[in-house]
């Protein structure tokens, strides 16, 4: 467990029973940035994740004895691709987001693998992805594609 103010954290892997709870999730955190680059639709941002689910890669964030979020690390060519990443509402702000992504990171650097990603355009989430060394490969009107190599070891 990792304790930032008075919140405990923790990562489990996913279960098929997860699903729902993370398709939910999902909705409510990207709507704001779906609808301001009006790409927003009830029925696709949940069936996206639906198609997409794979337990296996995806840990569930447990705060407080409760389901927080979730966080998809997947194998992709050059390495792994960080997915998503969600942390419902009430949670955000406090320092569990950087503190998950701190600690998967470091798990990622350890073994030498670079990660990938893609945020919405306009996303806060950019942010806390740059402050992790996550710099930005390319993008389209829509999505701002990173990438995260890990640090170079000194001979």
């Amino acid at each position: 467990m990792h304790v930032r103010t008075t919140q405990a954290w923790a990562l489990r892997t996913a279960t098929p029973e997860d699903l729902e709870a993370i398709v939910e999730i999902r909705a409510v955190v990207m709507r704001p940035d779906l609808v301001r680059l009006g790409r927003y639709d009830e029925h696709r941002v949940r069936q996206r994740m639906r198609d997409s689910y794979l337990p296996e890669c995806t840990s569930i964030i447990v705060v407080d004895g409760r389901f927080g979020g979730c966080v998809t690390l997947r194998p992709a060519e050059g390495g792994l691709c960080l997915e998503s990443f969600f942390l419902a509402e009430e949670l955000q702000g406090a320092g569990i987001g950087s503190a998950v992504l701190r600690e998967l990171l470091a798990r990622t650097d350890a073994e030498g693998v670079t990660v990938r990603l893609d945020v919405l355009q306009g996303s806060a989430a950019r942010r806390l992805y740059e402050r992790h060394g996550f710099v930005l490969e390319r993008e389209d009107p829509v999505d701002a594609f990173m990438v995260r190599r890990p640090p170079v070891a000194m001979p």
